[in-house]
């Protein structure tokens, strides 16, 4: 039996969809996410505040999985777009659509290497059994398969035949638990609600193996806060009226705790907002403003109860005696979400979208949030969320691919949290980061080999962040 200072580190991975920079208390925003606060405030974590990822969903995930550019993992564009344009990218290499064969995955890796590999969320790197976590090296998995779902498992129109969406629900199943598909109408609970369930199913995972003297790599991507933005009701009153004076305001409020942050540096412009058609707040109704404000008030619900969710899962892993020897990462996936991408397989498309929205949402101001409304909040916000960077989502600008990264490395940090002033800023890198050096600085933490036993190899241009002084490499190796 090994010795604690031997055991290797266990390890937790965190994915929020479409968060903006700046939403998260440690990055200066306004909305409550003390759990995520918990990850930096006992003097074990790190914000990585110039941290990129592709500016999009699913080449991030494949960037993260392989090590590697998403070109060479398979997803050099989302797959939503390679099926609106098959002619374009049918039978290219590194066109897949899917997490392909020629990379070794992170999970399989690490499976291979004796940790018990779990997962809950969206997957979005492939909609076949073949091409599931369970195939790609996850023990246990309940996953949503594609980009985006409605928050309250409310689909209607997927059960019409009037939308012309019977081939897609027959060509792929959406929801599968370890190698088995689900119905999403019989085997999700009625009172599902997206960033509760993968919370409360992941920590479910990790009471199952308490007491196991297996490592575990477990990775939660939730599907928050991703339009269309819903949320319970009573997170959602907690921030009326923080809003009401438009998407320029709270630019500046948090452009403002950013600099007092050190995040970023005093006397900063904000790049100018940008969209297809940026409307100007004084020159917007009173019905406008009330109904723009509302959509932000929802969409800081959203990342308030991921945050809960998350926190969930930290209280299991101190329950279990588990969270002093775990290395934790959250990040975005890519910038806050200025337009609407993914909706083609749920929702349909073009004529059809319009359709459905009309027959089965109710997006009046009163309903926003509910199961029933389908809303997105659109660029000024987006803009205001990713200052003082320019653009948001499938911008290659910083706006896209700049996230808000935070680590936590093993090890107990309460004596530190005793002695630490509440005043010392939290410690920060603004060394340049990827998403590709997550996969080899996990492996050199873990002691793991980087290509899997098989006949892949990860062909990995990222680099462990401990060669470069990003993470730090004694820290990140201590275990209890």
């Amino acid at each position: 039996m090994s010795s604690p200072a031997t055991k290797r580190p266990k390890f937790l991975i965190i994915v929020a969809d479409d968060l903006g920079y700046s939403d998260t208390s440690p990055f200066g925003g306004e909305i409550n996410t003390p759990n995520l606060a918990r990850l930096v405030s006992d003097g074990n974590g790190r914000l990585l505040t110039n941290f990129h990822t592709a500016s999009a969903c699913s080449p991030t995930r494949s960037m993260l999985f392989s090590g590697t550019d998403n070109h060479i993992a398979g997803l050099g564009q989302m797959a939503e777009n390679m099926r609106a344009h098959a002619d374009l990218y049918r039978d290219k290499p590194g066109y897949e659509g899917y997490l392909n064969f020629r990379v070794a995955a992170l999970s399989e890796v690490f499976q291979d290497a004796g940790y018990q590999t779990l997962m809950t969320g969206k997957w979005h790197l492939g909609l076949t059994r073949e091409t599931s976590p369970h195939a790609r090296g996850f023990e246990r998995s309940h996953v949503f398969l594609s980009g985006c779902h409605n928050h309250y498992n409310f689909e209607p129109q997927l059960e019409d035949p009037a939308h012309g969406l019977g081939d897609v629900i027959s060509q792929a199943k959406f929801w599968m638990e370890d190698d088995r598909f689900l119905d999403r109408t019989k085997d999700l609970p009625k009172d599902f609600y997206s960033s509760t369930f993968y919370g409360n199913k992941m920590a479910q995972y990790l009471r199952e193996r308490a007491g196991s003297d297996r490592p575990f790599f477990a990775y939660l991507p939730f599907t928050a806060p991703h339009w269309p933005l819903q949320a319970p009701a009573d997170l959602v009153a907690k921030y009326k009226g923080v809003y009401d004076d438009g998407p320029s305001a709270l630019r500046a409020r948090r452009l403002e705790r950013l600099v007092e942050l050190g995040i970023v540096k005093a006397g900063t412009e904000p790049a100018p907002m940008v969209g297809r058609k940026i409307r100007v707040w004084d020159e917007l109704s009173a019905q406008e403003k009330a109904e723009s404000a509302k959509k932000m008030e929802v969409y800081a619900a959203m990342v308030d109860g991921m945050d809960a969710a998350i926190g969930t899962v930290l209280d299991q892993l101190e329950a279990d005696g588990e969270l002093d020897n775990t290395f934790v990462l959250f990040m975005s996936d890519n910038g806050a979400e200025g337009a609407m991408l993914e909706a083609l397989p749920m929702m349909g498309g073009g004529k059809s979208f319009a359709q459905i929205l009309d027959t089965y949402y109710d997006n009046r101001l009163e309903n926003m949030g509910n199961k029933d409304s389908y809303i997105w909040y659109g660029p000024e916000w987006a803009c205001a969320s990713m200052a003082p960077s320019r653009g948001f989502k499938t911008w290659i600008t910083g706006g896209g691919i700049r996230c808000p990264c935070i680590v936590r490395y093993p090890g107990s940090g309460r004596g530190q949290a005793q002695s630490r002033e509440k005043s010392q800023p939290t410690p920060t890198t603004d060394s340049f980061a990827t998403v590709m050096d997550i996969f080899p600085t996990l492996c050199e933490l873990a002691g793991v080999r980087r290509a899997a036993s098989t006949t892949r190899s990860s062909t990995s241009p990222g680099g462990s962040c401990l060669d470069s002084g990003r993470f730090d490499r004694d820290r990140g190796k201590q275990c209890g």
